[in-house]
Order: structure tokens, then sequence, then C-alpha cells
């Protein structure tokens, strides 16, 4: 496959995002990194005055229609055009019954599932008068089944998986490509919050690892891993409802 020259890496200001700015960096690729506040971010900074040819910070809150409609366009204008947009932004509460929050329901939709929409919607005209793109979506695993405590996170995460699937008949006729990363616990901000031991657990660096190198590799719609815990839940997901709720009972 083709190494893209011109990249625009969204949640790029830190985890697995910022680790993948630096991984494209390191090959002389052209690359944009977004966050809502890209200034803010120390080591963003620095990289730009190590790479000030190649880098660009970009501001952009995925929530905000307006914004990411500014932020397309000015996008596209940094090194005339972009060859794979990869979205990293993520929003993530684990809330038990008690703990239910709509704030939290609506901020986990709006930045994992809607900011993607909002995304697709103003880039794939560009794509498309530029006769190729390549969208690659940072989902999860948790997106196979929903699981305890966990719903607010994977049902929009799971939402734009099948909306990935939806849309890729249609766009690769376009020879726009769609990819989906689905993978487990990575030590970031977000996974800070569990209280629980997650099994298999990456450094972010790990997982930019594991993605640059899937993103070299003949097209395949989706990336996973670890392997034993994506094969788990992809298994979960197929067995009979009255067995796969009874396994994850045990998990409350």
């Amino acid at each position: 496959m083709k190494q893209p020259q011109k990249i625009w890496i969204i949640g790029g200001s830190s985890g697995i995002g910022l680790s993948l700015v630096k991984h494209y960096l390191t090959c002389e690729t052209h690359v944009i990194a977004s966050a809502r506040a890209t200034s803010n971010t120390q080591e963003l900074k620095e990289l730009c005055s190590q790479y000030p040819k190649t880098l660009r910070l970009l501001d952009m809150d995925v929530a905000s229609t307006k914004s990411v409609q500014s932020a397309v366009h000015e996008a596209w204008q940094m090194f005339s055009g972009v060859e794979m947009c990869i979205y990293n932004a993520g929003a993530y509460e684990s809330m038990r019954l008690h703990e239910w929050n709509l704030e939290h329901f609506e901020n986990m939709n709006q930045i994992n599932y809607m900011g993607a929409l909002r995304l697709i919607t103003a880039l794939t005209p560009l794509f498309i008068l530029q006769k190729e793109g390549r969208f690659v979506f940072n989902v999860s695993i948790s997106s196979y089944f929903g699981l305890p405590y966990g719903g607010g996170y994977s049902a929009p995460k799971a939402a734009l998986l099948n909306f990935c699937e939806s849309i890729q008949p249609e766009l690769m006729a376009k020879n726009i490509q769609v990819q989906v990363i689905n993978h487990g616990f990575v030590k970031t901000r977000l996974t800070a919050k569990n209280t629980f031991t997650m099994p298999q657990l990456l450094e972010p660096s790990e997982a930019a690892q594991k993605i640059f190198e899937a993103l070299q590799k003949p097209y395949r719609f989706e990336i996973r891993f670890p392997f034993l815990l994506t094969s788990f839940l992809n298994l979960l997901k197929m067995l009979p409802y009255r067995v796969s709720l009874a396994l994850t009972k045990k998990a409350l």
C-alpha cells in the first residue's frame, strides 16, 4: 500500500495520537496534528520546533460542527490536500447505575460518534474531488459487545463501527478507503480512570507502533489487537445471549 505523505491526525495531543504523530514525522511525512488546544501541548510545540517544515498544529473541537468544517477547510490548505485522516479523538467515563450522568453520556456520544460523522461529511467531498483518500477510525474492541459500566462509551463506538461498515462499499467505489482500529486496553488518561485490572495493557507507543505497521500493509477493513482479548470479545459477540450475558454478569 502506498505510504501517504500528507496525514491529518485528530486527537494528536496525547496517548496513541501523539505517538502516531511522532512515528510519521520520522518518516518525513507531512503531518497535521489536531486537538482542542494544540498550543497548550508542550510536546507538540517542541515537535514543531524540531520539524518546522513537516508539522502543522490545528485546533479543532469535534463536538462543534462549525469548528470541524472550518478545520477541514484549513487542513486542506496546509499541505495542498490530505491523503489520510486518522480519527483518534475519544471520551470515556465508566459509570455504575447509581452514577449515571446524562452529560457524560452526551459528551461520549458527541466525541466518539458524532464528531466522526462531522468529519466524514465535511472531508468526503474533498476526497472525492481529489479522487482518492483514506479514513482511519480508532474505534475499540468495546464495540463488539456491551460490558457492565461501560455502555456510555461502547454504544457510540459500536455505532461508529456499524456506520463505517455501511459506508465502506460506497466510498471504496470512489477510491476512498475506510479502516477501523479495534484495540484493547492502552495506558492513557482515559484508562487511568479504571479501577479494575486491564488485561494485556499496552503503552501508547506500543499501540501506535502496531497501528503504524498495520497501516503500511495491504488494505484490510479492520485492524485489531491484542489477539487474545479481541478473540475473546469476538467470541462473546457470537455466543447466544443467555450465555454471553451470564458471562458478563460475572464482571459486576
